[in-house]
């Protein structure tokens, strides 16, 4: 899995800017450097620069001048894939970038495969696995939870909660084996009670990151959000009052929203993955009948429900329906419309539905502050952003811990059963090498390479 030539490519987008910078990595980056780039004096090897460096100079393509630039020296292994690293500063053309890095290869550079540079100071020991996918984390953080909770993970603290667990299993795992060695110095009478401390430490530790995964989850990806409601009941309103701009068409005649309008909006630091609908009724037109079936595929896939309700009209047959809809669902009931003289009863809303019920009015922007804690509240079960929070991101994370969480269950069946000592160690080994998935040891070839397809190029 090592590689040991030399790669190159652009590390930042590829669009005008201000400066591109194109990065060298491997064994040979210095050598091609010195091809390619040539200081005012044109006499100074690269080798020779101090680590950490920045020198002006240009990038030549045999005589002719490419670009003006600020080349970077730095030396292994206090680099990124701990190998010799380069970094080009040129101008940000487009144009320009491809030729610094069309030069850079025709001297003897490959070009870096998606995530290879962090795959390399993966394969390099500097960091392990769950830091590695901390890395494209960031590079997708949708808001200041998800970027802090991210760069806690880069910083190790996943690693060190696991290391701390898989050091508590192979510590037991050791003393059950040199036990069993030498039953005449070291006796298991009585180990199975002292044991299950243990045990109920790490099945609580487990368990804990476990419980964030759903945390976890909402910080990286948002909340699948779904506004319901009947038509005209103010839904495309409440829409364009949360985006701050008039994104939904809004008249005063029924049926206006015919499909799905999706938007991402980031209410107190979480992201609602929000779509609007059509109003939900019975109707003969069927583009609008369309509309509607779309709206209750919507709301059967959603993870939250924003129901809509009209305080100028009653309950009828069509809330009937969404009722049905949502009752297995999340939801928060808006009451729209608070400002004008209501027919129907904040008190009768709230005997049908253990949901919070928010008093709004779409049309004037009411209501948005409390709806915003309130979500908040919902799906933020602990405090995020202290130093010692941990939350699990990656559903393969999740996998390999609660499959380490089984084992440990067994090992506790096994105490209670008070069966052979030497089951207890099968049990422990498969969770510490679970465990050691997470963080990366012996892991297969193939899911290595799957986990740093999905990085961009240069990173």
């Amino acid at each position: 899995m090592f590689l040991t030539d030399t790669i190159a490519a652009v590390s930042t987008g590829m669009t005008n800017s201000g400066i591109g910078i194109v990065r060298i990595s491997g064994s040979e980056a210095f050598e091609i450097a010195d091809r390619v780039f040539k200081t005012k004096k044109g006499n100074v090897r690269i080798a020779e620069m101090k680590s950490h460096t920045l020198h002006y100079g240009y990038i030549y393509e045999d005589d002719k001048i490419i670009d003006e630039v600020l080349l970077t020296v730095m030396k292994a292994p206090n680099t990124y894939t701990t190998e010799d690293t380069i970094e080009i500063n040129c101008h940000g053309g487009i144009t320009v970038v491809n030729k610094v890095l069309e030069t850079v290869l025709k001297n003897g550079a490959r070009t870096a495969q998606p995530g290879e540079y962090t795959k390399r100071a993966f394969l390099n020991g500097r960091i392990d696995l769950s830091q590695a996918e901390a890395v494209i984390d960031i590079i997708h953080a949708k808001n200041q939870y998800a970027l802090s909770n991210s760069v806690n993970q880069l910083n190790g603290a996943v690693s060190e909660k696991i290391k701390v667990i898989r050091e508590k299993i192979i510590n037991s795992i050791a003393y059950i084996e040199a036990a069993l060695d030498d039953p005449e110095h070291i006796s298991l009478d009585g180990y199975g009670k002292e044991l299950q401390f243990t045990v109920d430490e790490i099945k609580n530790e487990l368990k804990k990151l476990l419980d964030s995964f759903d945390n976890g989850r909402i910080l990286c990806e948002g909340i699948k959000t779904v506004i319901l409601g009947k038509p005209n009941a103010g839904k495309s309103s409440f829409l364009n009052a949360l985006i701050g701009e008039e994104r939904a068409i809004v008249t005063e005649i029924e049926g206006t929203t015919r499909d799905t309008l999706e938007e991402n909006i980031l209410i107190n630091g979480i992201n609602l993955n929000i779509i609007d609908t059509a109003g939900i009724r019975d109707s003969e037109d069927k583009v609008e009948q369309i509309g509607v079936e779309r709206a209750k595929k919507c709301a059967e896939q959603a993870e939250l429900i924003l129901y809509v309700l009209d305080s100028s009209r009653n309950l009828d047959e069509n809330d009937k329906k969404i009722l049905e809809i949502i009752k297995e669902k999340k939801a928060v009931f808006l009451y729209n419309k608070s400002d004008l003289h209501p027919v129907l009863e904040l008190e009768e809303i709230r005997k049908i539905t253990d949901a919070p019920v928010i008093k709004i009015s779409a049309k004037h922007g009411d209501g948005i502050e409390e709806f915003s804690h309130l979500i908040k509240e919902m799906f933020l079960k602990k405090k995020i952003g202290g130093n010692d929070e941990i939350f699990i991101t990656s559903a393969r994370q999740k996998n390999d811990i609660f499959n380490a969480y089984q084992s440990i269950v067994m090992v506790e069946q096994s105490i209670r059963e008070e069966v052979s000592e030497d089951f207890y160690t099968i049990d422990f080994m498969n969770a510490y090498e679970s465990l050691g998935r997470v963080i990366g040891e012996a892991v297969e070839e193939d899911l290595v390479n799957t986990i740093f397809n999905r990085f961009c190029m240069g990173k």
